[in-house]
């Protein structure tokens, strides 16, 4: 997509060449099987172009009435019967074809004063805003069901793991809220690409900008742009707002990748601490007892794709001098496989969160009463101990239930003074899994007011705008 040679669409430069162009350059220079996706994008432009080329004068109002009737009538004809096998090079090119044949003679006025290169950054810039939207929706999706499941583990206690090693005492709506809120983040992050993408750079031409007095201002108010930009040579090929999309992209993949790995631990037969509902678990075509949680696993798969691509785009842009350079070319392909890889996923991880039920009975049969260690070291800090001195004494509490071969609450009153003269007749008091969830109440803690509170603020999260 660039002003470049083209065999097929010689209207679209000029008679510079005298020879066709090399069967091998052929299909490299073909981009329409990629770029065919931004054809409603293209149209939108160029209805706009053709009102900002009659503001300036450069085409009458009979004119500018014949393109707009054309590009509708594109606009039907791909939206019937697709781009299909084309033979056009790119979707610029397809469009002002079919365009001559809606229009005649006046399409070939359309491209006055404008190049595939501000053209193409355009037509990305209303992709991003159009794709943005469905991103952040399907978002929005997947934080209903975190909110959903959540709903039912506020009276659940489980373990808190750090290094996959059991820490303390937490409610299972808090693990929940726990995957709610980096989405949160992720769908901001969304949002501020798509406003990263309403600067309009229509009007910067090939490098230099355009001859005619286009109102751009105008020009930007019509497309639903925010602003124009600076400088027609940066215009053309700035692609930072398309970066900024494939970050948020791949950093939204990272978490969906984490909530499925705790899926694929917390639905096996070890940990059961979760069900997935038979619509999103598969079975072995060997072993019959299998239920496999595929979702999790195929959307853990997925994230090396997003990641990928925000590299191979980075690695694009990196070494590319001044203006436009049709490596460029390459940057449509990872944005919109980033985009549909998304939305392939986070409908199906969604439903199956949505569906998800957590198993109390495993969950409490799960909690180990070393998690209560810390709530230990608490109780003699309340006793005026030193958190240091109360954590060794902790330490060795939990050596010696280890040599004893019993759990912290089997020790006596006299195994715990004789570690620490400050534990008294009520230490036993500290065992209470409720207790310690609850003692935890500061905001964002685990303590069920806390939690009450911060599913409240997620609820309100997830309310349409």
């Amino acid at each position: 997509m660039t002003d470049g040679p083209d065999e097929e669409a010689a209207a679209l430069w000029g008679g510079r060449f005298e020879r066709g162009m090399a069967p091998a350059m052929v299909p490299l220079n073909l981009s329409l099987d990629v770029d065919r996706a931004l054809w409603r994008h293209d149209i939108v432009g160029s209805r706009a172009w053709a009102r900002a080329l009659g503001g300036a004068g450069v085409l009458t109002a009979q004119e500018v009435s014949a393109l707009e009737v054309g590009l509708y009538a594109v606009e039907n004809r791909l939206a019937r019967d697709g781009v299909g096998d084309a033979p056009d090079e790119d979707i610029h090119s397809l469009v002002e074809r079919l365009l001559t044949e809606e229009a005649g003679e006046v399409a070939l006025k359309l491209h006055t004063g404008r190049s595939r290169n501000d053209q193409v950054a355009t037509d990305l810039r209303l992709w991003v805003r159009d794709a943005g939207g469905e991103l952040g929706a399907a978002v929005t999706g997947l934080m209903r069901a975190l909110v959903t499941l959540a709903s039912t583990g506020v009276e659940i206690v489980m373990p808190g793991y750090t290094h996959l090693q059991q820490g303390q005492p937490i409610r299972a709506a808090h693990w929940a809220l726990g995957h709610l809120w980096p989405l949160l983040r992720d769908r901001r992050r969304i949002e501020a690409a798509v406003a990263s993408a309403g600067v309009l750079p229509l009007g910067s031409g090939a490098v230099a900008g355009c001859p005619f007095p286009i109102d751009r201002q105008a020009l930007a108010a019509d497309l639903g742009f925010s602003a124009i930009t600076e400088n027609s040579l940066d215009a053309i090929s700035d692609r930072d707002f398309l970066a900024e999309l494939l970050f948020a992209g791949a950093l939204l993949g990272v978490h969906l990748s984490r909530l499925a790995e705790d899926l694929v631990l917390f639905s096996s037969i070890e940990f059961g601490f979760v069900r997935l509902d038979d619509g999103y678990s598969t079975g072995s075509s060997l072993m019959p007892q299998k239920r496999n949680p595929d979702v999790a696993e195929l959307t853990r798969g997925k994230t090396g794709r997003l990641v990928g691509n925000l590299m191979s785009l980075l690695t694009l842009l990196k070494g590319l001098p001044t203006g436009y350079n049709r490596d460029l070319q390459e940057d449509k392909s990872l944005a919109f496989d980033t985009v549909d890889t998304l939305l392939l996923v986070l409908p199906a991880l969604a439903g199956a969160v949505q569906t998800a039920r957590f198993r109390p009975d495993r969950i409490q049969g799960a909690l180990d009463t070393q998690l209560m260690a810390t709530d230990l070291a608490d109780y003699l800090v309340r006793k005026g101990v030193p958190f240091r001195r109360a954590h060794e004494a902790v330490g060795r509490v939990v050596k010696a239930a280890e040599d004893q071969g019993c759990g912290l609450p089997d020790l006596s009153i006299d195994d715990y003074r004789a570690i620490h003269p400050d534990f008294d007749d009520d230490v036993h008091d500290v065992f209470d899994w409720t207790r310690s969830a609850d003692s935890r109440a500061t905001p964002g803690g685990t303590s069920k007011s806390a939690v009450e509170t911060q599913l409240e603020g997620a609820r309100a999260a997830v309310q349409p705008a």
